[in-house]
This record gives C-alpha cells, sequence and structure tokens, in this order.
C-alpha cells in the first residue's frame, strides 16, 4: 500500500508503466480479455480484432491456459523503447490496465506526446518517475507487506 502524502502520483504511474515495454506476461493473467470478457464466451471489445485472434491462435489458446506466455511488447519485448505506448494507440495493450490508459484525453495525450518526442523524453520522465517510486513510503507490518507475487497477497497465490 502506498502513503497518502506520497508524491508518486497518476502521471508518475502512467510513465511508470512504460515498463510493460519490456517482458511477457502468462496468459493466465489477461485470457478473459480474449476468451471470456463478460462471461458470455466474448473478447474484450477495447482490444484490437487482429492482434486478440493472434493471440488466440498463437499464445493463448485456450481460456483453462495456465501457463503459456505471450510479449508484452511484441516485436521489442527486450528493448527498452515506446513500442508499447504505440502498441497501446493500436488498442494492443495486453492487460485491461492497459487499454483503460486510451479511455482518457489526458492519459491518451499523454501517450502522444511521448511517441512523438524524441525516446530521450521518455527516459528522462521515466527515469524520474522511478526515483519517485523510490521515495514512496511503503507500509509493512500490520498496515500492509511488499508483495512477492504483484498480482496476489502473500500467501494467496492462484
Amino acid at each position: 500500500m502506498i502513503h497518502v502524502n506520497s508524491t508518486f502520483s497518476v502521471s508518475n504511474s502512467f510513465i511508470s508503466s512504460g515498463a510493460h515495454t519490456i517482458g511477457i506476461a502468462q496468459c493466465q493473467f489477461f485470457s478473459n480479455r480474449l476468451h471470456n470478457f463478460t462471461g458470455r464466451g466474448d473478447q474484450d471489445p477495447a482490444l484490437d480484432d487482429h492482434y486478440a485472434e493472434n493471440l488466440k491462435k498463437f499464445k493463448c489458446k485456450s481460456p483453462q491456459d495456465q501457463t503459456s506466455i505471450a510479449e508484452m511488447d511484441p516485436g521489442s519485448f527486450r528493448t527498452f523503447d515506446l513500442g508499447y505506448y504505440k502498441l497501446l494507440l493500436k488498442r494492443r495493450g495486453i492487460f485491461q490496465s492497459d487499454a483503460a490508459l486510451t479511455t482518457t484525453y489526458e492519459t491518451k495525450a499523454k501517450i502522444l506526446h511521448l511517441v512523438y518526442s524524441p525516446l530521450e523524453v521518455f527516459f528522462n520522465e521515466f527515469g524520474r518517475s522511478m526515483e519517485k517510486m523510490g521515495r514512496v513510503e511503503v507500509k509493512t507490518g500490520d498496515e500492509g507487506e511488499i508483495r512477492k507475487h504483484c498480482a496476489a497477497v502473500n500467501g494467496y497465490y492462484y
């Protein structure tokens, strides 16, 4: 849990999400967007159809898949770049939280600003965001915990 008086803002959270330009995600954390978004066997309408079909065909073939993986930034998932933000503009954010970044004028404008600015702008903003995150007062003990697995409370993995 982040301390209420923290200087870590929504803008910092938006910039730090750019870390999704590197790495992979297990299908179990996003397959509902592909196979059963509303509980009726449908896909998330916010997800690009072509992208969703490719994920279903080549990566996450079934809603029960707990082990397969997909790149969060296909094409450059090992490179720290603006690929993640460019994919968001094409409705190809793998997580629902990623897709949400394009639903408001404010965050979509920030994405466009980053995409059309020199790469160094992103590097600088990301660096400042990470510094601020490092100064967040994390609650521990009875007030909170540092999770070993970000998607689950310690001791309750699925």
